[in-house]
């Protein structure tokens, strides 16, 4: 089969590998309809995340049609329509039972690599380096999907891929960061970073309840898809102080609750986006955390800060003293997506979201290295690729 497959720093290739095979009685293997580059597998492509090695299989939102289950898998059968979660579950640990599917204690084979750089192991994640399993990833015409009786989606309508492919992870993602606000009636969210997350980050704000949304980036086409499709207030940060304008909108509180969807690779100008670049070259910071610092200083005493975006390791500057001074809560994690798929089928089948509207680039799997320097190079008015098998 046909796969992406990762070599280095800005360096993915479409190549012929193995057709994926049943290793365990609980696994499927899905023909692949439509797969994405998400903005974290940029961080992949640039070279920040550890434990890569050459020809490991890209991608974690994927969809497509069951072509074969193990013995074990009762729920699915040949020709089923799934979306798969990008978090591998067992459904039987602690945290699985706990609905806090990203922390399962069993689908992490390499656990021991990760509890070495953060503590504790997360679960395994589709194509996303060896520190969270190594497992093949979705970028290809077909994907394995281990504990197929607890993670895929079936999908039993006549909804577009388009429609539903985002339920594998950037819609879920958007909404847990917005719960995880506690958004009140009458609320102001600020979110950093206008990607997909971003946006679906502001639809869920405003479903939530939240009266006000304000979306901060640096490009014209994400601000104006915030405004355009999500109705938030949008700012420029490379033409505003941001921090004194969010106070000057909100009466000099600060919005509720501020949402860090940018993350690891944040842009900031001046010397201290020199100095995290520097940092970040140098290996002496893993992470540029210049939103995050931002969307801590500008949320409101007693607020609440929320980081859907992915961070790596370590972070330079970090305004602990702010944080723990005004009372501020901070809410994190990879989503638990699970929890998230079949109520967020059903809003997208009431007419509620449709998550198609992120889509700016549709291209054939042959062409996925040309569609990962477009998004990181943010040419085209680029926002989300779909890649067709």
């Amino acid at each position: 089969m046909k796969a992406t497959c990762w070599y280095g720093a800005c360096d993915v290739r479409v190549e012929t590998v193995p057709d994926p095979k049943i290793l365990n009685p609980r696994d499927a293997i899905v023909k692949i309809s439509s797969t994405a580059i998400c903005g974290s597998d940029l961080h992949l492509y640039n070279g920040h995340i550890p434990s890569m090695a050459a020809g490991d299989i890209l991608g974690h939102e994927f969809m497509g049609q069951i072509v074969e289950v193990g013995s074990a898998v009762k729920n699915l059968k040949v020709g089923d329509r799934v979306v798969v979660p990008f978090p591998i579950a067992c459904g039987n640990c602690y945290f699985c039972k706990e609905e806090l599917y990203s922390l399962c204690e069993n689908s992490n084979p390499n656990a021991w690599m990760a509890e070495k750089l953060w503590g504790h192991s997360p679960c395994g994640i589709f194509g996303y380096s060896h520190l969270t399993g190594g497992y093949a990833g979705g970028q290809a015409e077909y994907a394995r999907v281990p504990f197929a009786d607890v993670g895929p989606l079936k999908i039993e309508n006549a909804l577009t891929d388009e429609q539903v492919l985002f339920l594998s992870d950037i819609l879920p993602t958007g909404w847990m960061a917005a719960e995880n606000c506690n958004i009140k009636a009458g609320d102001t969210v600020a979110v950093w970073g206008c990607g997909p997350v971003g946006q679906f980050a502001i639809k869920s704000a405003f479903l939530l309840g939240a009266e006000r949304v304000i979306a901060i980036d640096r490009f014209p086409e994400r601000l104006r898809m915030a405004r355009d499709q999500g109705g938030a207030e949008v700012m420029n940060y490379e033409q505003v102080n941001v921090l004194d304008a969010l106070k000057d909108m909100t009466g000099g509180r600060g919005p509720d609750a501020c949402i860090d969807a940018v993350a690891m690779e944040a842009h900031s100008h001046g010397v201290m986006g020199a100095y995290d670049k520097v940092k970040q070259l140098t290996r002496l910071e893993s992470d540029r955390p210049a939103a995050l610092r931002q969307a801590i200083m500008a949320c409101r005493n007693g607020g609440i800060v929320s980081i859907p975006g992915v961070y790596g390791g370590f972070v330079d500057k970090f305004p602990l003293g702010s944080l723990m001074n005004r009372s501020l809560t901070i809410k994190t994690g990879q989503t638990h997506v699970h929890r998230y798929m079949r109520p967020l089928l059903e809003r997208i089948e009431r007419g509620e979201i449709d998550p198609g509207f992120v889509i700016t680039h549709r291209m054939r799997l042959d062409d996925a290295p040309q569609g990962y320097a477009m998004l990181r190079n943010k040419e085209h008015d680029c926002i989300k690729v779909v890649l067709k098998p």
